[in-house]
């Protein structure tokens, strides 16, 4: 069993790990090709009662946008796997994730293409 958490904001990615207030867990069991979701809301944004749920709940990889490095080498530390500095859609982080396609560092949205609509 994998257990993986991002931090959220709406349908997004938090941008920031310290400020996130909603988490998203995914739970993958060997054989199952999808996996659990389960979302918490959390009492307040705080890195450290995230880096003791991440413990506590035995997570093994994080996804998530900005994190001081202060909590990146503790975590690290701990043998969490971390891809930070992930910008966009969490679920379609989750799906790459899954598919072994996703990096630190991986923006996830289109950038629109300004002047080429002929205005």
């Amino acid at each position: 069993m994998e257990k993986i958490l991002i931090p959220i904001y709406n349908q997004d990615i938090a941008p920031r790990f310290d400020l996130a207030t909603e988490v998203v867990i995914l739970i993958r069991e060997a054989g199952n090709p999808l996996p659990e979701e389960r979302m918490m809301v959390l009492p307040q944004a705080s890195a450290e009662q995230l880096c003791h749920l991440i413990l506590s709940d035995g997570i093994s990889t994080l996804i998530c946008g900005g994190i001081e490095e202060e909590y990146f080498q503790y975590l690290s530390w701990k043998k969490v796997r971390i891809l930070d500095s992930v910008i966009g859609p969490w679920r379609k982080a989750a799906d790459l994730f899954m598919e072994g396609r996703l990096k630190a560092g991986d923006i996830l949205r289109k950038r629109r293409m300004e002047g080429l609509d002929g205005a």
